[in-house]
């Protein structure tokens, strides 16, 4: 049986949920610069504003181990912001179902309701996919 002759018809679930991923996508990495920025700045000037409990612990542990750490998690958010981009961008091209659906999923991680809603929407719709 030849599959070419078939069309497959199209829905307005992977343009939606391709949508959705991109925009939680786009919040996700909005709020990684604005906890980046948070963390360069603001610690700095809390570790100069008090001692805190233990005055030279404050000193070496708040703006380095703590502030690396915080860096390299917001580094984390940052990419798991980028791959429901990447997804809801195939999403919308109706290719790489896998990858689509993969960036549906890590989008549950940043923005749930959307991340659920646009998951659902592209495993019901697989089979517009290329």
């Amino acid at each position: 049986m030849d599959t070419s002759s078939q069309t497959v018809k199209k829905t307005w679930k992977p343009t939606v949920a391709g949508i959705l991923d991109i925009v939680g996508g786009a919040l996700r990495i909005l709020g990684s610069f604005a906890v980046l920025i948070g963390i360069m700045f603001f610690i700095p000037v809390a570790v100069t504003a008090g001692p805190g409990p233990v005055p030279e612990m404050a000193r070496w542990l708040i703006p380095g181990v703590l502030q690396t750490i915080l860096i390299i998690a917001t580094i984390f958010l940052l990419i798991v912001g980028i791959l429901p981009i990447i997804g809801g961008i195939y999403a919308l091209q109706r290719k790489k179902w896998g990858l689509a659906l993969a960036g549906s999923i890590v989008a549950i991680f940043g923005s749930s309701i959307m991340g659920i809603l646009a998951t659902i929407f592209l495993a019901i719709s697989k089979d517009e996919f290329e």
